[in-house]
Formats: C-alpha cells, structure tokens, sequence
C-alpha cells in the first residue's frame, strides 16, 4: 500500500472541497444557513491531512521495524522516527531531489526503499559509500583495505529464541554500534541475486568484495547472519533513500527503550 499517494489524493480531494466551499458555494448559499455535511467534513479535515501531509513528506516520517535484522541496535516491534531532510528535500510522490541538504555516511542508519521491490522499506545501516571498497572476509569488515576497529564484549542473549550471539562493538566513521556474529553460521553468501552491478563485486568462500558504483550505497544489518542485504541483493540507489533513522519513539514490549538511539 502506498500510504504517501493516499495521502496526496485524500489532500487533493479535500484541498478542492475546502477551495470550491471557500471561493464559491459560499457566496451562494443563503446568510445563516449551514454547510453541506460533505463540505463540513471535506473543509475541516482539509488543514489536518495538509499538516500531516507535510510533516510526513518533508520533515519526519514513522516506521516500525518489521524484522530482526538490525539487532542489537534496533529490536522487533520498535517504533522509530526518519529524518527526511538529513539527506536533500525531494518531492514527494515523485522522489525526486529538488534540495542537496546532504547524503549517507559510513555508521548512518537509513531507510530505504528495497531495490528488489521498491514498494516496501528496508532499514539497514550504511557501510559502503560511492567509491569505497567493501570486503566482508571470514566476517570480518575491510573499508579500502583497512580493517574496521573491533571490540568483542559480551555475548548477546536473544529473550525471545534463548540463545546466544557473540556480539561485538565496531567503529565505522564517528559511529560506534553494536553487531552480531553467530560463530555456527557460514561466512560465504551461496543465494546472491543477478542485481545491477554485480560486475563490481568478487564472491569467494570467505564472503565478498564489492566496489560500491557511483551514487549507490552498501548495507548490512547489525544481526549480521541474520540480515538480507547488500552482500545478497546488491547495491541501493541514492533515489532509493527515504532518510535517516534516528530515534525510537515507542515500543509496546519494553517502554525503556523510548528515546533510545541516535
């Protein structure tokens, strides 16, 4: 469902009944008489779909994270918020960049629409920026031939499935984030699909090496045998981004983690 031109059309079709109501029913309907009822509620809603239409469109959107492929950074069932404008203002519908605020940095977060269906949003994290060199060599990540800095801490209990991952910190630009690796799961991708650009990447049995294309971009999830991306799909476009991911604003499961991650 694509819940942007729902919106836009409910505007549309508001904004005509607000417009025909403001600049020519009423000077024709008698002084003290009331309002239609579909020009009431047409009128009256009109200022409220324009707000959240803008709002949604420009400045924030919501999400709500679908999947586990982004923990420990972010968990199933988190409500989180997108910076629109962290990356250039673009038209909405169309997507179409029409400012240049800024673009995707190593460590950022970022929502996306898939390249396989762009119809449905992705979030993962970015790794690999236009020009970069990304090797993910027996799970472990090489930015331009130089090794990404490394901590393991503990281990990372999974409450739902009881089970642990070796979980580590890693430094990509100024971002320090959490990741995981489970020790039994294989480091090469044996299921990568014929994606745009795949001439750029090398796959071996230790995983694989990919030149990011200019104007597209390389992400991984932070549950890293748990995350479908850009070793197996390929690479996304830069008019693919929605924006930045940034804040978690609600979670029915666990309350404590409202206002966590930046």
């Amino acid at each position: 469902m694509n819940f942007a031109l729902i919106l836009f059309i409910l505007l549309l079709v508001s904004g005509a009944i607000w417009a025909v109501d403001v600049f020519i029913m009423r000077r024709r309907r008698a002084a003290g008489s009331k309002d239609p009822w579909w020009v009431e509620y047409g009128a009256s809603f009109f200022p409220i779909i324009l707000l959240v239409f803008v709002l949604r469109s420009f400045v924030f959107e919501p999400f709500k994270i679908p999947s586990g492929s982004m923990i420990p950074t972010l968990l199933v069932g988190d409500f989180i918020l997108v910076n629109k404008y962290a990356y250039g203002v673009r038209l909405p519908i169309i997507d179409k960049k029409i400012i240049n605020v800024g673009s995707p940095q190593r460590g950022d977060v970022m929502v996306f629409r898939y390249p396989e269906d762009p119809s449905v949003d992705y979030i993962k994290r970015v790794v690999g920026v236009p020009g970069d060199t990304i090797a993910y060599q027996d799970k472990r990540l090489t930015i331009n031939g130089e090794p990404v800095e490394v901590t393991q801490v503990d281990d990372y209990l999974h409450p739902e499935r009881l089970f642990y991952s070796h979980q580590f910190v890693e430094k990509l630009g100024p971002v320090e984030h959490r990741f995981l690796n489970d020790e039994d799961a294989p480091a090469f991708i044996n299921d990568a699909s014929a994606f745009p650009h795949r001439e750029d990447c090398l796959y071996n049995h230790s995983g694989v090496i990919c030149k990011v294309p200019e104007g597209q971009y390389f992400m991984m999830g932070d549950n890293r045998d748990n995350s479908r991306d850009s070793r197996y799909w390929g690479f996304v476009p830069e008019q693919n981004i929605v924006g930045k991911a940034f804040f978690i604003w609600f979670n029915f499961n666990d309350l404590k983690r409202v206002g966590s991650f930046h």
